[in-house]
């Protein structure tokens, strides 16, 4: 009676399988550790479309009763607690390259309530470049009287970030009361609750604003009893002018302007750089708590970029190499094990099957290098 048999489906070893996998595992984890920084870093380094930002900076200062100018003399009242609030939105056009900001500031004077404690109102307006920083097309504007509408101005350098990967250098800094940039200078590396800032300066010598704003109360005509100088009640013209010294403080990997003071000083005069009556004249600083907000903002762009840009990297590449070593292993093993070709997959139809001893000396496939050494047995010569 014949039997019937079956042959068994065809498959690969696990032996074999594993390495192969472990190869590819290591070569693909390689491949991505190299192209996620070269890609991925690139689009983190980049502002964010949905800004929304306030900082609030205080100070206390002289400031001019612009009252007294109508009654005379001019009063400069001292010691006047001031605020300085600066809303940054994002607005069009705003595109993959390029975002469109509008930041609305003011200073007052917290001692006096309403449009009365309004010293100065300014909306700004600026397309950057979401790398860089600095200022791209369209041409920005400004606003900086009520019952005026904006006017086009070009904007030529840094406002309100530095750019990514900033660096111990000078930049051009945007000024909005001036309408021009200034270099800002680099002074020093330091730190700030334990993140590392570079610290910039910039000094604005005194600027004829007369020149730069067609206002009526950037050049006033009074008389000299009015302006408090000797004169009487001859009319003497006086231009307004503005110096400023401004220091701020700069996270460099993501360009978070961290810390910002300003020492401004308006004042009417004859001459520039020879103050006369003054308008106003006050350090401002961010409070602790735009510092402490900017300083999450700058912690937040840091972690992410060095999580995609060094951590995974770092990760996907040791995990890689380990990944490919260990396949390469295998794969070498395995192939000095199997040195002679299988001729069959299983014993004959029919076939006797031979056993052998456990001890036995030549089975097939037997691994010496598990057995014991044996004492050989001691043949019995004498005949009982």
């Amino acid at each position: 009676m014949a039997r019937s048999s079956s042959a068994p489906a065809s498959t690969q070893s696990p032996k074999r399988v594993l390495p192969s996998i472990l190869i590819g595992l290591g070569v693909f984890l390689l491949v991505v550790a190299i192209l996620i920084p070269l890609y991925t870093v690139g689009r983190l380094e980049k502002t964010p479309l949905d800004l929304e930002i306030t900082t609030v900076a205080t100070g206390t200062g002289s400031v001019l009763d612009s009252r007294s100018l109508s009654a005379g003399p001019a009063r400069v009242d001292e010691n006047v607690p001031l605020v300085s609030q600066r809303f940054v939105t994002t607005e069009e056009p705003s595109d993959s390259d390029r975002i469109t900001v509008q930041a609305g500031s003011t200073l007052r004077r917290t001692d006096r309530q309403g449009d009365t404690g309004l010293l100065t109102a300014v909306v700004d307006r600026v397309t950057i470049d979401r790398v860089s920083s600095m200022p791209v097309d369209p041409v920005g504007s400004i606003q900086s009287q009520a019952d005026q509408p904006a006017t086009e101005v070009p904007h030529t350098g840094l406002q309100y970030k530095f750019p990514f990967d900033a660096q111990k250098q000078t930049y051009p800094f945007f000024d909005t009361v001036a309408r021009k940039s200034f270099d800002m200078t680099f002074v020093e590396e330091t730190q700030i609750e334990g993140v590392t800032v570079y610290h910039y300066t910039q000094t604005i010598p005194a600027q004829d604003l007369s020149q730069v704003v067609a206002s009526p109360t950037n050049k006033l005509a009074l008389p000299a009893s009015t302006w408090g100088v000797e004169g009487g009640d001859q009319t003497i013209t006086m231009t307004r002018f503005y110096e400023n010294t401004r220091d701020i403080y700069v996270e460099p990997t993501t360009g978070v302007i961290v810390k910002g003071q300003e020492d401004v000083h308006q004042y009417y005069a004859r001459r520039a750089g020879t103050p006369e009556v003054d308008v106003i004249r006050a350090p401002i600083a961010f409070d602790d708590n735009t510092v402490e907000y900017q300083l999450g903002r700058a912690r937040d762009g840091m972690d992410q970029i060095a999580l995609i840009g060094r951590t995974i990297p770092i990760v996907a590449g040791v995990v890689g190499l380990i990944s490919l070593i260990l396949g390469l292993v295998l794969l070498l093993r395995g192939g000095r094990g199997t040195g002679r070709p299988a001729t069959a997959t299983g014993p004959a139809p029919d076939a006797p099957t031979q056993a052998y001893d456990a001890r036995g000396t030549d089975g097939p496939g037997h691994d010496w290098t598990t057995d014991r050494t044996e004492e050989i047995p001691r043949t019995n010569l004498r005949k009982d």
